[in-house]
């Protein structure tokens, strides 16, 4: 037992320790949004000496910061929900359906996972350039789209193939067509993955810096990633706008964490004890 609770303890200290190490940087960032470059650099470790938010209030008033973040809602919004409702239905017909070609139609999926996309950048912009859809949001959401969808088709295959077949075979007694079954036994059991595969997709998309400065060049169009890049000079630099813009656009998806918190541990302890 003595073991067991020094074993305990000294989990404790290490999740403790990077909890720290985690939220240190965050607590400097949203610190630093309330001060002027001078106290930034001469006490940037510091409480700030008040905290009116003055650096917000410029930033809403003299940048283009609710045109980006506007723009990152739209096209996050609309990749996370194109993966999930289309790698739900592949996901569905590979784990609940038998024929022949379900393993490799997986293993076409998994090597999405792989293979990264930006390996494909160039022959990716060719493509999108000849259908018209450079410097568009939908063109962006089509890539992040087919990003997202290897690991949301592996995850929720994963987590279809470990639901009881009973409850289809009730649901078809019952006289309930498939679209039926799966949209109102089936799919309700998985959205726990549902929500793991939202959420593991919503903050890569939310954060990429890199897919947007290739294949956005209007201000219009600029997610938060880029957008914020404006706000750094050659030389000189408004830090306290700057870190006031990152606090913000890290708090919508921070939010939606925080809201779906409950089912995305509840996916990972189903997933855990399955």
């Amino acid at each position: 037992m003595k073991g067991e609770g020094a074993k305990n303890l000294a989990i404790q200290a290490l999740l403790l320790l990077n909890a720290l190490v985690m939220l240190y940087p965050l607590s400097v960032m949203v610190l630093s949004a309330f001060k002027s470059n001078n106290e930034i650099f001469a006490s940037p470790f510091a409480l700030p000496e008040n905290f009116a938010p003055v650096n917000v209030l410029r930033m809403w008033q003299e940048t283009a910061f609710l045109r980006y973040l506007l723009n990152s809602i739209m096209v996050t919004l609309g990749a996370v929900v194109a993966i999930v409702v289309f790698g739900t239905m592949a996901a569905y017909a590979i784990a609940r359906y038998r024929f022949r070609l379900s393993t490799a139609v997986f293993l076409f999926f998994l090597s999405g996972l792989m293979v990264p996309l930006k390996l494909a950048v160039i022959p990716l912009f060719i493509q999108l350039d000849r259908l018209g859809l450079i410097d568009t949001r939908l063109g962006l959401v089509l890539v992040y789209v087919a990003m997202g969808l290897p690991s949301a088709v592996f995850i929720l295959t994963g987590f279809l193939r470990t639901l009881p077949g009973e409850l289809e075979e009730s649901a078809r007694i019952e006289g309930a067509s498939e679209l039926r079954t799966m949209l109102q036994v089936m799919l309700p059991l998985a959205r726990p993955a549902m929500v793991i595969a939202a959420i593991q997709n919503a903050v890569p998309i939310w954060n990429d810096f890199f897919f947007p400065l290739v294949f956005i060049s209007s201000d219009r169009l600029k997610t938060l990633p880029q957008g914020l890049t404006v706000f750094m000079g050659e030389y000189n630099t408004d830090w306290g706008v700057l870190f006031a813009g990152l606090t913000l656009s890290a708090l919508p998806i921070t939010l939606v964490y925080v809201v779906l918190s409950r089912q995305f541990i509840a996916g990972l302890t189903q997933g855990a004890i399955k």
